[in-house]
C-alpha cells in the first residue's frame, strides 16, 4: 500500500536521492526504473497495469487507465516516415522501432545538397516527429512545479548511429578505414548541429540530458577502440563537455558490447553510464565502470527477463547489486520490458527492486 510519508513518493526526494546515487553522496535508495514498449502494452493491456499499480515504489506516478493500449502512432506496422535529415524509416512490428531503409548520403555526391535540420525546429526523436521547444519548455516545467528531476533526452542515435543511417553502416565502415576525408566534413556538421540542440536544452536549467547511441554489436564493437579514438571520442567530448560545464550530468545509453571503451566514456564527460550487463559481464564493468562514473545498469532483456525463471531474475538483482553496489551510490537500474517477457517474470523483476533497493546500505563500503 502507498504511504505518502515515504521518500519514494516525493518527487523531491526521489530527485534529491537520484543525484546522490549519481554524485556518490550515499542515496537512501537504489533508483530502479522499468519502461515498456507500446507492443508490450498492447499484449498484455490491464492484466500489466495492475501488476504497476501492485508496485507503487517503482511505479508511483502511475495511474489506472492512462495507457492508450493501440496508440502506435508513426511505429505502425507497414509504415514509412522520413525524418528531418531524409532518411527513410520503414516500421515492421506495431509498437516497435523501425530501420532506415534508404540512406540520403549513400553517394557522397549528396554531401553538398544535404540539409541540416534546422535546430530551433525543435528537438528530435529517433524514427519520429520533431518536438517543439514550447513542448519541451512545457515538460520542464511540469517537473520542476512537482519538484521532480528534470532530465531531457536528446534524439537516440544522435551521433554515431546517425553518421550510419546517412551513409549506410557499410559505407561508414569503409570511410573509417579508408580515411575518406569526406567523413570529416559530415561529422562536423553533426557535432556543431548537437551542440546547437545542447544549448537550447541547457536553457531550461535541466539536471540531467540524456543522450544515446548504440555503439556495440552482440560480443564486440564494430570499430575499434582505436577508431573510436579517432572519428567518435573527440565530438562526444566536445559535446559532453558543454553540458558539464553547466553543471548539468551526462547520461548516456548504450546497447551492445562497449566495455572496450568505456574508459573513453567516461574520459569524454559521461556521468551516468546506461550500460547492459550480460553482454558487458558483471565483473567487467565492475573492473571498469565502479566507483568512476554512475552506472545505470540496463537488465538484460535477451535471456533473464524472457527466458529466465522467476527465482532466477530476482537472483540477478541480487547479484547486480553486490557486485557493483556501494554505500557511496553510483549504481542504478534501468529494465525495458518487450512482449517476449512474460508477466511473472515482470512481477518478479519489480519485487526485487522493491526487496533490494536498500540492500547496498548492508554493503561494507
Amino acid at each position: 500500500m502507498k504511504t505518502v510519508s515515504e521518500p519514494w513518493f516525493d518527487p523531491r526526494k526521489r530527485r534529491e536521492n537520484f543525484l546522490k546515487a549519481v554524485e556518490f553522496k550515499k542515496p537512501w535508495w537504489i533508483p530502479c526504473r522499468v519502461g515498456f514498449s507500446m507492443a508490450t502494452w498492447s499484449k498484455y493491456r490491464n492484466k500489466l497495469g495492475e501488476l504497476l499499480l501492485r508496485h507503487p515504489k517503482i511505479f508511483p506516478e502511475f495511474k489506472k487507465g492512462s495507457i492508450r493500449f493501440d496508440e502506435f502512432g508513426i511505429r505502425r506496422k507497414g509504415n514509412i516516415f522520413i525524418d528531418e535529415w531524409g532518411c527513410v524509416w520503414k516500421f515492421s512490428i506495431n509498437g516497435l522501432q523501425g530501420q532506415v531503409v534508404k540512406h540520403p548520403l549513400k553517394d557522397w555526391k549528396a554531401l553538398n545538397k544535404l540539409k541540416v535540420p534546422d535546430p530551433d525546429a525543435g528537438l528530435p526523436r529517433e524514427g519520429d516527429t520533431i518536438v517543439s521547444w514550447d513542448r519541451v519548455r512545457e515538460h520542464v516545467e511540469r517537473a520542476k512545479k512537482r519538484g521532480d528531476l528534470v532530465i531531457v533526452g536528446m534524439p537516440h542515435g544522435f551521433f554515431f548511429q546517425r553518421l550510419y543511417y546517412l551513409r549506410g553502416f557499410n559505407n561508414l565502415l569503409r570511410d573509417f578505414i579508408k580515411g575518406d576525408e569526406r567523413i570529416w566534413k559530415l561529422i562536423d556538421l553533426l557535432t556543431e548541429y548537437n551542440i546547437e540542440l545542447v544549448k537550447r536544452i541547457l536553457r531550461f536549467n535541466v539536471d540531467v540530458i540524456s543522450f544515446g547511441d548504440d555503439l556495440g554489436t552482440q560480443d564486440r564493437m564494430p570499430i575499434s577502440p582505436r577508431m573510436f579514438r579517432r572519428y567518435i571520442f573527440p565530438s562526444y567530448k566536445k559535446i559532453f563537455n558543454l553540458v558539464r560545464s553547466h553543471n548539468v550530468h551526462v547520461r548516456l545509453h548504450s546497447d551492445g558490447h562497449v566495455i572496450e571503451v568505456a574508459d573513453q566514456l567516461i574520459e569524454a564527460g559521461v556521468s551516468i553510464l546506461n550500460i547492459q550487463d550480460r553482454v558487458n559481464g558483471l565483473n567487467n564493468i565492475r573492473d571498469i565502470c565502479k566507483g568512476k562514473v554512475c552506472i545505470d545498469l540496463d537488465v538484460d532483456r535477451q535471456y533473464i527477463l524472457p527466458f529466465g525463471e522467476p527465482h532466477q531474475v530476482k537472483e540477478h538483482i541480487r547479484k547486480a547489486i553486490l557486485t557493483l553496489g556501494s554505500k557511496r551510490g553510483g549504481l542504478m537500474f534501468v529494465a525495458d520490458v518487450y512482449p517476449d517477457v512474460p508477466l511473472e517474470n515482470i512481477e518478479a523483476l519489480c519485487s526485487a527492486f522493491e526487496e533490494y533497493m536498500q540492500l547496498h546500505l548492508k554493503l561494507t563500503r
